[in-house]
Parts: structure tokens; sequence; C-alpha cells
């Protein structure tokens, strides 16, 4: 995006969803806002939104195509939303009660996309609507993903639930002072050691950070650590040979009982061919089984879904 957009753009884009900005940090490269329910980030070729809780981020679709359209922008190349099934889909509200029913409403804006359902339908999965038509016009209600498709580019997200109370005491404001002590003694600040951390402890529980670098990559975590529901969610564009090592750090920080793991990566990044590394089934010393995995092709992009579950060894890693 462009330098004419202000907080006050994204706060009306943001109504939409509703959520609010927290904290915001910035280099040459990237913006990057901690929300009330997640993060955005902001560059020039991308526009990234997670949210959570009972958010609506395909209603602020709109307002953003209208801020897109004052800043210059013309063109969309591609469109992701995914996101976990719902630990509680009966709270969710329109146009979110559903997959279907955010497929139907996706398929009025872009009458070419399509949607798919990774894992299992009955137990969990992972579900994607994508879209891809580079010279397509910008029209009301699209979203904008402007990039150069010769850009290496890559996402690779970590999805973690039944996590290792110990490990989620800190992000309790009973236990620990602050946010920069949560990221400080789990060992968050050691993933990626390069990020210009921005955290944020919330009361009386519940974690977010968002990191960024001088290459315009980011990272972001976000925790919710009470026992019944815990879940942890990682993510980095951060672009690597193999992934084994950056997945075994996260899980051995946070000590999931189940996780899932996809990763993004077009034709000319370093990981689109490593990828093939976790297709490997492991060995049977490994910590974890891995219960699922599907593989896509997309026109710019191919995608690896896998998920394990916890299997009683002793060996921290996959």
């Amino acid at each position: 995006m462009g330098e004419k957009e202000n907080e006050s753009d994204w706060e009306d884009v943001l109504s939409q969803v509703n959520c609010e900005i927290i904290s915001f940090s910035k280099n040459d490269l990237i913006d990057a806002f901690v929300l009330s329910e997640s993060s955005m980030f902001v560059s020039k070729r991308r526009w990234i939104l997670k949210t959570c809780g009972t958010t609506t981020p395909l209603k602020c679709l709109s307002q953003l195509i209208k801020l897109a359209s004052l800043n210059g922008y013309k063109i969309i190349t591609d469109l992701f939303y995914s996101r976990k099934n719902f630990i509680r889909p009966e709270a969710q509200v329109t146009p979110h009660k559903g997959f279907t029913e955010e497929v139907s409403y996706l398929d009025t804006l872009f009458p070419n996309g399509r949607s798919y359902c990774l894992g299992s339908m009955n137990l969990e999965c992972w579900y994607l609507y994508t879209f891809s038509r580079s010279d397509m016009k910008l029209s009301p209600g699209h979203m904008i993903n402007e990039g150069v498709e010769s850009d290496p580019d890559q996402t690779i997200e970590i999805l973690m639930q039944n996590l290792d109370q110990n490990a989620m005491s800190v992000f309790n404001k009973k236990n620990i002072l602050s946010a920069s002590d949560a990221t400080s003694m789990s060992g968050i600040d050691k993933i990626l050691p390069n990020m210009h951390i921005d955290d944020f402890l919330f009361d009386p529980c519940g974690y977010s950070m968002n990191g960024i670098n001088e290459k315009g990559e980011y990272m972001t975590i976000h925790i919710t650590p009470e026992n019944l529901f815990s879940y942890v969610s990682f993510e980095t564009n951060v672009a690597m040979t193999n992934y084994r090592n950056l997945i075994n750090q996260v899980i051995n920080t946070f000590k999931p009982g189940k996780f899932i793991v996809t990763i993004f990566a077009n034709k000319c990044s370093l990981a689109y061919e490593t990828m093939k590394e976790l297709e490997v089934e492991y060995s049977k010393e490994s910590h974890w089984k891995r219960t699922d995995m599907q593989c896509c092709n997309f026109p710019s992009y191919n995608l690896l879904f896998a998920q394990y579950s916890y299997n009683g060894k002793n060996n921290c890693s996959i």
C-alpha cells in the first residue's frame, strides 16, 4: 500500500471487523499492527489480516478496496482466505457462520474463486478459499495482494492446540509482569532472533506479538493460554531452504498436544522444492505421529498441509 493512508483509515477498515489497533511498528518495507483480535501487516505488495474470536474479517472488503483505490491500486494477483475449523461455530456471526456461507459471500466477489477443505471434515480440518488472476481489474469488494509473481514468496503457519500448561503459565498476568518478560521467558525472542518485536500481554491472560525485520519479513504469534481451550498460532514469511528446524523450535517452545502445519510457496521461493522434505514419513522414534498430509498445486503457488499428534515418545522433534 502507499503512504497516503493513516491510522484513522485503518480504524475505519477494522471497525467492520470488530477489532481495534493496540500497537504499531514499522520500517521502510512493512507496517505491523497488533490488534485486539490478532494482527495486520501492510506492505507495498500485500495486505494481511489475521483475526480470532467472533470477528468478521470478510466484512471489511468494500472499505479496504475503497482505501486501495485512493492509493492507486488497480490489479489483484492472488487472494487467500483460510482458517481452521471453529472450536465454537455456534458463536460466529454472518458471514462466518460456516465455511459454506463464507464461500457464498466470496463467490459474489470472485466469480472464479475456488474453495478447499484439507484434513478430516468430521475431525480437524483447515479451510481455504483462493483466487488468482493477474490481469483482473480492481472493483468494489476485491481484496488486494498486488505483487510481482517472479518475486520469491512463502508463508508457513503452525496452529497448535492442547498446549503444555507450564509453557502457558507465562502468558497470564498473575504470573508475569510484562509482555517483554513473557517474550523472553517463553523463548519467543529466540525463534527468529533478528526480528524487532512488538508484544502485548492481555488482562487477565493472553498474548500477541508481531516481529518485523529489515528485509520486510514478518513473524506473528497469538496465544490463548486457558487450559480448556489453549491455542497458539505462529506464522512467518521468512525464506528458508528447510522448515523442519523452525517447526521443531516452535513446538518445543509451546509443547502442544497436536498441531497443523501449512506452507505456501511460489515457484521462485527457496521453499518450493524443500517442502518435499515434510512429505517424508518420520522415524518410529519421533515424538509426533503424522495423522494427515495433503498437497495442492495452484497457478502460482504450491501448498502443503500436514497434521501431527503427540505419540508419547521422549524425542521432541518431528
